[in-house]
Parts: C-alpha cells; structure tokens; sequence
C-alpha cells in the first residue's frame, strides 16, 4: 500500500478528501460566495473541514488523528477546492447582477464591458 507521510494510503486521500470532504468544500466556497462573504473565511472553516476530514481518516481507515502534515495537506486541498468554488460562483454573480457593468473573463473571472 502507498503510504502518504505515514498516514493512511493515496486511496484514502483521493477518496475521503477529495471526494467526500472535497464536496463539503466546494459547497462551502458556494455558499460564502452566494452570501457575499469575504475570501479569507474559507481559511478557518477549510481548517474545520480538515479537522473532520482528520478524524474520519483516523476511525474509518486507522490513519494518524494527530498528523501535522496530514492536516496541513488536507486543509491545503480543501481550501484550493473552496477557493475555486467560491470565485466561480463570484464570477457567475457578478455578471448575473449586474450584467450592464460586467462580462465573464473566464471561469474565475469578470471584467468591465467595454473598457
């Protein structure tokens, strides 16, 4: 089995917090982005969904509960997920609410009409 720092193997990575708690996060970076919250709150609830991702890897599959780098590497995915999430649903908004001043640029993006 390919283990990852230690900790439970890629499998559990991609599964369990890619797909699972990656899912959780992208709906995340929605919402805060749909409320108009600022950016930087993903940090502290990426930081809560790795927390949980942590201890689901440590009942589930008998990973490390206490692993600094399997924390650190788990919030660092979940927030570049919510981080996504929340500035293409912020692009869609802004062109959806004021269409007469912005056009897309991009998935991530928006920029003023004509200008």
């Amino acid at each position: 089995m390919l283990a990852l720092t230690g900790d439970a193997s890629i499998w559990v990575l991609l599964g369990l917090t890619v797909v699972l708690f990656g899912g959780a996060s992208w709906m995340m970076g929605q919402a805060l982005a749909t409320t108009w919250r600022p950016q930087a709150q993903l940090v502290a609830y990426g930081a809560l969904l790795a927390a949980a991702d942590r201890f689901a890897s440590f009942a589930l599959f008998e990973g490390v509960l206490l692993s600094g780098t399997g924390f650190l590497l788990d919030w660092g995915v979940l927030t570049a997920i919510a981080i996504a999430a929340f500035r293409a649903t912020r692009a869609a908004k802004m062109v959806q609410q004021y269409p007469w001043i912005f056009e897309r640029a991009g998935p991530f993006g928006w920029r003023e009409k004509g200008g």
